[in-house]
């Protein structure tokens, strides 16, 4: 081992090494980049994250930098959980349920604990955390909190940002800080300080005061959900009151490493109906979608999956979905779920669903016992076949697959992304929370050849561009990392991106925290670290699922 990691393993508690199989381990996460860490380090408490970052502050005042990269499950699909430095990896130890409040529902967790566990001891005490990500089964509290992600429920309930009430987070130089909303009062306690906290809680609320036009630029943009960028709006209210805790959430390790996170959850309702409704072409889906929203009950859940994610499910396991798509392919299905705990306003939601896929759809399907409406759901999560097929070397990649506009241009982001994807003689194949506008969508490329690389970099262009000129945001729940943290100058404008750029340096002034990721980053240097073979291997056990 190199001397930075025999003195990392003399001071921590927890493991440290630089096994050559580990770092090959660690070089991938589920995005298209490899990039192997130095140092891999399993914390086992908080103090041990605090030693970590102390060290590498104190070797970075002297002129060396050695980052660190948190990490969770590793399934993040924009290359936030590559780092070069020290990967400090979190499910091994620092992934315990700390307390659970059974009348409140609040509940303290550590980073890497695993979602699906927590969720499975939440659903024990009739609670549940509604933002879980399609890959709950597989990833960590921690990422989700470090991606803000969301998931099929996000529709009516909202992002992690929404559910997350405080964090313990390390900073930079080791210091150990709670964040939670501060009132005028508490703020000004904060800013008298002269610790590094204190420092930053000067430069950021001054920098706020002077951003106020910029910040009321990002807080414009017309989309449901958005990662793309530092969530700097919600920091400080009218009333003076302040809070760190939305900056940190979807900053994926950039700011501050999170060691504790304390969530609030809502009350769980297993009594659900799900509709599964087929359509003849995309402008009815879409239609359809905004007549739902506008129901006095928001449904919990709607999911689009297109005809040709069908066609190609049928084609590579034609039992899949059998009985549960009509024999002659639609444009496109929704799976719209309905949650309503009021039983009288229940049943009024259901008629007026029934009533608009009445209306608008070829035909529908409508199931209230769980086992059956496991059957519906097959059909949104027959994107994992996808996901989980390669053509000789083609495989299906991640890199424009979380574009997120308006609801009311969504038919024109997906028109569009069909234009591009046959302008480049590429198959396509669309799902996704559709409900907020957001759509997944992965390429099938082999990247070992160099004119398929080349045109994965021209459809992000035109994919990009098609989101931006809708008035979209390149990210709605999956972050930017490296992949699209390119993007954020033609997301926001210059001058956004140079006030996130300076906020990552209010935070992290010696570059120390998962550099190369959201900001700072450029084409030249991510292109150099595209893998040559992409592959999901890894999740064999679980099946992908976006």
């Amino acid at each position: 081992m190199s001397k930075v990691a025999h003195y990392l393993q003399e001071h921590l508690l927890g493991e440290v090494t630089t096994s050559t199989d580990a770092r090959r381990y660690f070089a991938t996460d589920n995005s298209i980049f490899s990039l192997p860490p130095s140092i891999i380090v399993y914390p086992r408490n908080e103090n041990d994250v605090r030693k970590t970052a102390r060290f590498a502050w104190q070797l970075a005042e002297r002129g060396r930098i050695i980052p660190i990269t948190p990490r969770g499950a590793g399934t993040d699909v924009s290359g936030g959980a590559l780092g070069n430095g020290i990967m400090m990896v979190f499910p091994a130890h620092m992934n315990r349920i700390i307390e659970l409040d059974q009348k409140s529902g609040v509940v303290v967790v550590e980073p890497g604990l695993n979602y699906g566990r927590l969720q499975q001891t939440l659903h024990t005490h009739d609670r549940f955390l509604p933002p879980f990500p399609a890959s709950l089964e597989y990833s960590t509290i921690g990422g989700a909190v470090g991606n803000n992600a969301s998931g099929q429920k996000s529709v009516k309930y909202g992002a992690t940002k929404d559910y997350t009430r405080s964090l313990r987070v390390v900073l930079a130089n080791g210091e150990v800080i709670e964040t939670r909303r501060l009132a005028k009062r508490d703020l000004s306690k904060k800013l008298g300080l002269t610790t590094f906290e204190g420092e930053i809680y000067r430069s950021l609320d001054a920098l706020i005061e002077e951003s106020k036009d910029l910040i009321d630029k990002i807080a414009s943009k017309d989309v449901l959900k958005n990662t793309a960028g530092y969530a700097i709006t919600d920091i400080k209210r009218k009333d003076g009151s302040f809070d760190l805790t939305p900056l940190f959430v979807g900053s994926q390790g950039t700011l501050g490493i999170i060691s504790e996170i304390t969530c609030e959850t809502e009350a769980y309702n297993p009594e659900t109906v799900v509709f599964a409704a087929f359509f003849k072409d995309i402008a009815s889906a879409c239609k359809t979608i905004q007549l739902l929203r506008a129901l006095p009950q928001m449904p919990s859940s709607i999911e689009f999956v297109d005809g040709h994610l069908l066609d190609i499910v049928r084609e590579l396991n034609p039992n899949q979905l059998k009985g549960l798509v009509p024999d002659t392919t639609p444009a496109a299905a929704l799976i719209v779920e309905l949650d309503d705990a009021d039983n009288r306003q229940h049943k009024k939601t259901i008629k007026h669903a029934q009533k608009l896929f009445d209306e608008h759809a070829l035909e529908y399907k409508e199931e209230s016992e769980p086992e059956a409406q496991a059957g519906l759901w097959k059909i949104r999560q027959a994107s994992a076949t996808l996901l989980a097929h390669s053509d000789k070397q083609l495989k299906p990649v991640p890199i424009v697959e979380d574009g997120i506009v308006p609801v009311s241009k969504l038919e024109e982001f997906i028109q569009g992304i069909y234009m591009i994807f046959k302008s480049l003689k590429l198959d396509v194949a669309l799902w996704g929370p559709a409900g907020e506008g957001n759509i997944h969508v992965h390429p099938f490329l082999d990247l070992a050849q160099l004119g398929e690389r080349q045109k994965a970099f021209r459809l992000m262009d035109e994919y990009y561009r098609l989101v931006m000129n809708l008035g979209g945001s390149s990210s709605g729940k999956h972050n930017d990392g490296r992949i699209r943290g390119t993007y954020l100058p033609q997301v926001y404008g210059q001058d956004v991106y140079e006030l996130f750029q300076k906020v990552k340096q209010i935070f992290d002034p010696y570059g120390t925290l998962n550099p190369g990721v959201k900001v700072n980053v450029s084409m030249d240097e991510i292109r150099p670290l595209l893998r040559s073979s992409y592959s999901l291997d890894h999740l064999y056990n679980h099946m992908p699922r976006s």
